[in-house]
């Protein structure tokens, strides 16, 4: 199984995340930033996983850019998960489910739940322990496909 992290971070805490995940798969995934993402790196993709900070209750312009270019059953026979890095508050947003609809609605089926994890400040550092949590939320992933 050939899986795709693509994740979008501008303090470096998203791709802390993208980068456990990614190590979390067996064989390794290939990590990549959003900018840098090529369709043909989708296309040849059997899980897509994708990430991204929660800027204003939606996934960073980047990620949704990205989402908003994928093809009509572009992803049709794909699984797919995604997470979103986000502060710890009462009124955080979704940016995870967002990113989950969009890659269901380009025919990706979705695996597990979206993953959340958290970011003592806007810049951070993450929280202790969120990065093993998304170590075992990869896992459970995995398992599921």
């Amino acid at each position: 199984m050939k899986v795709l992290v693509i994740y979008d971070s501008f303090y470096g805490n998203t791709k802390k995340v993208a980068e456990a995940v990614g190590s979390s798969f067996k064989p390794a995934a290939k990590v990549i930033s959003v900018e840098e993402i090529q369709m043909d790196m989708v296309k040849n993709a059997d899980f897509l996983v994708v990430g991204s900070p929660i800027f204003g209750w939606q996934p960073s312009e980047r990620t949704s850019q990205f989402l908003n270019n994928l093809e009509n059953n572009c992803l049709v026979g794909k699984k797919a998960a995604s997470f979103d890095t986000r502060l710890k508050l009462f009124l955080h947003g979704e940016a995870a489910i967002k990113i989950a609809n969009t890659l269901k609605k380009a025919g990706a089926e979705i695996i597990g739940k979206p993953g959340a994890f958290f970011v003592k400040t806007k810049e951070g550092p993450m929280i202790d322990g969120e990065i093993e949590k998304a170590k075992e939320w990869a896992l459970k992933l995995q398992q599921l496909a």
